[in-house]
């Protein structure tokens, strides 16, 4: 697994069969607000896979990011706590699950009474959007998907599309040990969200790595996803800030036509 080709090829090809069948082995037992699944449609629902909800902390009015976005639940999910006055974003580089989440874009929104979701084919560690341009970045056992040289890129993208004062919220699989690089070359391990798992530890040292403020975990599953060989896997879930200004400022510095930037 030492070539990218065979870490994104391999991610892709089960991501796409799991857009057409459900696959149970991809994903946790996650409590979601029932309300808020209502206006999703079922075979979004069943072809969810995550291991958290980084949707809970969410407010109103705000701009998310969900990477990864997959068929596109977190997204219709968040469109709902956001309202009318926030937008959502998804990323996926996968075209079969892109295409899911799109087909249900319009009666989901016409349901709603409003339309604040989009979707951008794009890799989540080469985000296809401007610096400072959203308020929460949110996902959902992805970032253990990225190959391993693609990884240290991936916090600071996310660090560079976040307004000033804005945070990420992710939950993912953590190992409580380094994975041993036998199991990291295993094309099904890998794409089944456990040999690309951060060490529990490593994952928060990137986000600081990165120039993330106050990172702290909000929620640590007691019992392990899965054992293997002797390494657990279990669910974390991982709140990030990126500070605002030394004078408390959000707002990001204008550049534009007739700006003093030089």
């Amino acid at each position: 697994m030492s070539d990218p080709i065979q870490f994104e090829r391999a991610v892709g090809d089960r991501y796409s069969k799991a857009a057409k069948a459900r696959e149970a082995k991809l994903c946790c037992s996650v409590e979601y607000d029932s309300r808020l699944l209502e206006v999703i449609p079922q075979e979004i629902l069943e072809r969810d896979y995550g291991c958290g909800d980084p949707t809970r902390h969410l407010q109103r009015g705000e701009t998310v990011l969900d990477l990864g976005s997959g068929g596109g639940k977190v997204c219709y999910i968040a469109s709902q706590i956001v309202g009318p006055e926030g937008r959502v974003i998804g990323v996926d580089m996968n075209d079969a699950m892109l295409a899911l989440a799109e087909s249900h874009r319009q009666s989901i929104g016409n349901r709603l009474g409003y339309h604040n979701v989009s979707f951008l084919k794009g890799k989540i560690q080469d985000l296809p959007l401007a610096d400072g341009t959203v308020d929460v970045i949110v996902s959902n056992c992805v970032l253990n998907l990225v190959r391993p040289q693609d990884k240290r890129r991936l916090f600071h993208e996310m660090f560079r599309v976040l307004r000033r004062g804005g945070r990420a919220v992710i939950s993912d699989i953590v190992s409580d040990e380094q994975v041993p690089e036998a199991m990291q070359r295993d094309p099904e391990l890998w794409s089944g969200c456990i040999s690309g798992a951060f060490r529990e530890d490593a994952l928060l040292a990137a986000f600081e790595e990165a120039g993330f403020d106050d990172v702290r975990i909000l929620r640590r599953d007691a019992e392990p996803w899965q054992v293997i060989d002797g390494i657990e896997f279990r669910a974390l879930t991982v709140r990030a800030d990126r500070q605002a200004d030394a004078n408390g400022r959000t707002d990001e510095p204008c550049c534009g036509p007739g700006s003093d930037c030089g």
